[in-house]
């Protein structure tokens, strides 16, 4: 079995390759060519965590795989990430355990990157002043992902610690060259946007309709089970797409909060989920169809796109020899 810690996973980890990967996986999801079962998790109440399984199976990667994550709210400020998972990939044709990755950097990666083909998909070709709320590992992913597919020219930055977000502001114009600023606030960081990407555990929404500016395209990774990142009036009023319709309206641990409680209260209806991903690559549904309309992209995270980062990690680690094999007998 290949074993590679986080470090290597993040070395191998080709942001455009895995932007093009999830493509190709979000299709074969959306046309029932993958596997891909609602998330399961033992709760762990006393720490608002839980540990969560997510198994899958992409034909057009040739990868199994399963992973666990742990996601503890409470590590939040400390060195311990709130985030932490492990992927075990087998081989399809023997069921073979094959390799033993560290998940947490591809969690954050392909949930950036997911957004990323969501933006190149459905955000104005000319989208150029990105909106990055929240401030930790999944806010610094989607920031260097969004540049990758929009021409952005410059970053605004908003979180609950103003210090937080101006550290993350300075970083990011260092690595990315881009102007970036910290903001006093979710609307000041929102007002005049052409990208916003929410990736906090806000229990109030942090994007509102009357912060937003016509034509964004909002992303919307976050998750709390006692809260939500956007409010009704954006969510009635977009053009909301998915990763799946399934996970996203399935109850916790698999589902989002900022679907489940406006369709709860009778806001939208189910047929108000415009699209899948994968149904916008496939021609089957329509993308933005005005540059005035604004767009939502809401991520619950699905099993198929660890496998397709899975996949370009492993394939890259065989390649460059890298990591270490150990026998399980």
């Amino acid at each position: 079995m290949l074993v590679l810690g986080r470090a290597q996973v993040e070395a191998l980890l080709d942001m455009d390759a895995l932007i093009d990967a999830l493509a190709s996986a979000m299709t074969d999801l959306s046309v029932g060519r993958a596997s891909s079962p609602d998330r399961v998790a033992a709760l762990v109440p006393e720490r608002d965590g839980f540990l969560a399984a997510m198994p899958g199976f992409v034909p057009s990667a040739g990868v199994l795989m399963s992973k666990l994550v742990s996601v503890f709210p409470h590590n939040g400020g400390t060195p311990v990430p709130t985030h932490q998972a492990l992927i075990v990939v087998f081989d399809p044709h023997t069921g073979e355990p094959a390799a033993l990755l560290d998940g947490t950097a591809i969690t954050a990666a392909r949930t950036a990157a997911g957004s990323a083909l969501s933006a190149r998909l459905l955000a104005r070709e000319d989208a150029s002043v990105l909106a990055v709320l929240g401030t930790g590992a999944q806010a610094r992913s989607h920031a260097e992902a969004m540049c990758r597919v929009r021409p952005i020219r410059h970053i605004r930055v908003a979180g609950r610690d103003r210090a937080k977000a101006a550290a993350l502001a300075d970083a990011l114009s260092a690595d990315l060259q881009i102007p970036a600023e910290a903001t006093a606030s979710y609307a000041e960081a929102l007002d005049g946007a052409e990208i916003a990407a929410a990736t906090t555990h806000a229990v109030d929404p942090v994007i509102r309709r009357s912060w937003l500016t016509p034509g964004v395209h909002v992303t919307s990774v976050g998750f709390n089970p006692d809260g939500r990142e956007i409010d009704d009036a954006t969510v009635a009023e977009a053009l909301v797409c998915v990763e799946s319709r399934q996970a996203a309206l399935a109850p916790f641990p698999a589902g989002s909060n900022d679907l489940l409680l406006p369709l709860r209260d009778g806001v939208i209806t189910e047929a108000h989920v415009h699209a899948e991903l994968g149904e916008l690559l496939a021609g089957s549904k329509p993308g933005r169809s005005a540059r005035d309309q604004i767009t939502l992209y809401k991520s619950v995270g699905v099993a198929v796109q660890d496998a397709a980062a899975a996949a370009l990690v492993v394939a890259a680690a065989r390649e460059r020899s890298a990591g270490t094999n150990i026998r399980l007998e």
